[in-house]
């Protein structure tokens, strides 16, 4: 297994800058995520990776190999595409075996491997169907035997799942994480969705225009402890606040102008921040408690008016007008075992949340 190094890579279409200088290493076996928005570099990264784009300058390296221009078929790299790509007058034992093939590979060894590939994704009984006769999620396995059948360092997924409902999009990602789990093979995963990033990847990089990488890490990282707006938006929902930052009394505050002012733990770490700097306060949905009665123990506290609610089965989803006219959203799980109280629309309601659950961000 080798780790993939992109070195100052940068690509323009027509004049139209793509990937402007990036640089990012891809850790050997991981499931690593791009997520990004549409136009971010994500599968031009991923071409380029596979050798199917050229760069116009910088340097991929799998291993200590520099890769750049080295052809398709001798890059150790296999890719998954969104459509599949099958070949529609194969049936799944050829469409699998085709590589193999291709390289005059002994027919009993073919045999063998495919059989065994196939089992891998659960495609054993299938084997000689016509591709016509498959569903998508069945589509989307034999496109997947096809690419590991060859046992690649890498394997490139670009958007595989968004073909698919949304049931088996999920059944789908439980299969690709336990393949990735027994194959032990560099995965990249690229999307635009977050809860598929956020579910398959041990390591994640959020990307924005041009191919600029806002963040690498762990989901969770990410998620808890995002370095931008940019990040904290694009990676689940939060509540972005202006504010400036106060030092009273051994304390850190934001004020925020018609709210008041609201303890926030010290910014370590965060160069920028100085006492009276503008900055953003992100605190996400769910990190937030509702009541309609004024609760102790917390560190802060707002009162505002419920402007809409949505329920989602395990829990509820309240926009809350404060006094400044920003709407903060809130989330509460739906406890069954647990009597809650009824909140309506245009309750007067307090929202509570604890110093530790704000991050500061760079406004």
């Amino acid at each position: 297994m080798r780790e993939i190094k992109i070195c100052d890579v940068k690509k323009d279409f027509n004049n139209e800058v793509i990937l402007d200088g990036l640089n990012l290493t891809i850790p050997s076996g991981e499931f690593f995520a791009l997520l990004g928005p549409s136009g971010s570099g994500k599968t031009t990264l991923l071409r380029l990776i596979a050798g199917f784009e050229s760069v116009n300058s910088g340097a991929i390296y799998l291993g200590k190999q520099n890769i750049t221009w080295v052809p398709i078929n001798e890059r150790r790299v296999n890719t998954v595409f969104q459509n599949y790509a099958l070949f529609p007058h194969f049936n799944v034992f050829d469409n699998v075996a085709y590589s193999l093939k291709i390289k005059k590979v002994k027919k009993d060894i073919i045999e063998q491997t495919v059989i065994k590939t196939l089992k891998r994704v659960h495609l054993e009984k299938q084997i000689y169907k016509s591709i016509h006769q498959l569903s998508g999620g069945q589509q989307q396995r034999v496109a997947l035997a096809r690419a590991i059948i060859s046992e690649p360092d890498v394997l490139l997924l670009d958007e595989p799942l968004a073909a698919l409902d949304l049931k088996l999009r999920e059944k789908m990602l439980v299969e690709l994480i336990e393949l990735q789990d027994l194959l032990k093979t560099t995965f990249v995963y690229v999307t635009h969705d977050q809860f598929e990033a956020l579910t398959v990847a041990d390591r994640m990089a959020i990307m924005n225009h041009h191919g600029e990488i806002e963040q690498v890490g762990t989901p969770k990282e990410i998620y808890e402890f995002p370095r931008s707006s940019f990040v904290a938006k694009f990676v689940g929902t939060t509540n972005l606040l202006k504010g400036a930052l106060r030092f009273q009394e051994k304390k850190y505050y934001v004020e925020i102008e018609g709210l008041g002012k609201f303890e926030v733990l010290g910014p370590k770490n965060k160069k920028w921040a100085c006492n009276g700097c503008n900055v953003l306060m992100s605190l996400r949905p769910e990190k937030i408690e509702i009541s309609k009665k004024r609760l102790e123990g917390f560190s802060n506290c707002l009162e505002g008016t419920v402007e809409s609610i949505v329920y989602y089965g395990r829990s509820t989803q309240y926009h809350i007008e404060l006094k400044n006219g920003f709407v903060m959203q809130v989330f509460e799980q739906n406890e069954e075992h647990f009597p809650q109280e009824v909140i309506d629309y245009d309750d007067k309601v307090f929202v509570y949340w604890q110093k530790e659950n704000v991050v500061l961000l760079e406004k």
